[in-house]
This record gives C-alpha cells, sequence and structure tokens, in this order.
C-alpha cells in the first residue's frame, strides 16, 4: 500500500492522541466502524506505541504514527507496528530513512523550500501543516502551484466546517482532523457519529 493509497482511503485521516492504552481499541473500533480506516497515532504521550500496537488489532484499520520527528522514532514507530508514517517536518535524514525502510511516508511542508527538498528525495505527498496557521487555502493554492505532481493532506486547524472547501481543491486528496476522535475517556457511539459525518464528505 502507498502513501497515495492511504490518503485515498477516506477523505478524512483522524489524529490521534492516546493518553490510556485502554482508549486504543475503542476508539479505533468506534472510527473504523464510521468509516475511517486510517488512523494516524501521535506520539505525544507515553501510551503512543503501545496504542499502535493495540489497535492494529482492530479489523479494518491501517494504523500509523504522527508526530515523528527523528530516526529514532520512526525506528519505534514500525517495531511498534506502524503501517505508514506522518512527520510534521521534513529532514533529509528522516525522509532518506523512511524510503530506506519502505515504509508511506507522509512528511510536513509548509515551504516551497520544504517541498523541493522532498522532491530530491522522490517525494511527491506531503502533509501541509500547519494548514491554518501557515495561511489557510490561498497559502496552499499558491504553494501548490509551481508543483501540479504533488498532493497534499491539510492538517491543523481543520474542522468539519472548513474541511469541505480543503477538498475540494484537487491536490488534496485528505485532510488531517482531531475532532473525529475526541481525547479522553471514549465514547465509542459519539465517535462513530463523527466519523461518519466526516466519512460522507466529498472529495
Amino acid at each position: 500500500m502507498t502513501i497515495a493509497d492511504i490518503m485515498q482511503t477516506a477523505p478524512v485521516i483522524p489524529v490521534i492522541v492516546v493518553d490510556e492504552i485502554e482508549q486504543a481499541q475503542p476508539l479505533a473500533r468506534a472510527l473504523v466502524e464510521g468509516g475511517l480506516r486510517v488512523l494516524e497515532v501521535t506520539l505525544r504521550t507515553p501510551a503512543a506505541l503501545d496504542a499502535i500496537s493495540a489497535m492494529r488489532e482492530v479489523d479494518g484499520a491501517i494504523v500509523g504514527a504522527g508526530t515523528v520527528t527523528n530516526q529514532q522514532e520512526l525506528a519505534d514507530a514500525i517495531a511498534a507496528g506502524s503501517e505508514f508514517i506522518v512527520s510534521p517536518g521534513l529532514t533529509e535524514p528522516l525522509g532518506k530513512a523512511a524510503i530506506r525502510e519502505d515504509i508511506p511516508f507522509l512528511p510536513g511542508v509548509a515551504t516551497a523550500g520544504d517541498v523541493m527538498r522532498g522532491l530530491d528525495l522522490g517525494l511527491t505527498h506531503f502533509k501541509f501543516f500547519p494548514a491554518m496557521a501557515a495561511g489557510g487555502l490561498p497559502a496552499l493554492k499558491a504553494l501548490a502551484a509551481p508543483f501540479g505532481q504533488c498532493r497534499f493532506c491539510p492538517t491543523g486547524g481543520i474542522t468539519l466546517a472548513n474541511a469541505p472547501e480543503w477538498l475540494a481543491f484537487d491536490p488534496v486528496l485528505c485532510v488531517g482532523g482531531s475532532w473525529v476522535a475526541p481525547r479522553g475517556p471514549v465514547d465509542e457511539t459519539n465517535v462513530s457519529h463523527l466519523a461518519r459525518e466526516a466519512a460522507d464528505l466529498s472529495r
């Protein structure tokens, strides 16, 4: 499965923060049931790596690690069973390591220089981050214009209300959003409802 395949699985990739390992499987089940199979677990808590391993056991889930910032975190995420890697930015050592490991990789970009660094490594799919703080959709349109071969997953400040506008822009394959996976105790019914709303967004 390529990063392009993963990005086209559903219009929204949940950006997930797991504080307690007990939350991992119920959250994954609810999101998958609602139609969001691609799950990005951010490496922002001590429970994250165990959560990735636990979520991998949920039928239909495609589980990856987010907030991967260096080669050690990349190695740890892969060891935990991550099927793809998302990073907030792009460094050459991290990019080369992800390519060497032959794992789908979605690095964060916010400038033309970032995109060019990725292209030099052979990468064409990027996370536009932080999407709203970096100038919103007008900024992405300007950034995407010289790079027709590139595709994007805007993340950061995306909501159910503004997601359709982003998804209507052809180079955007999906968006990343935390609203579908509220932090804390898991209300599976609510999460499934939020996931279903997100999965129904048209691209």
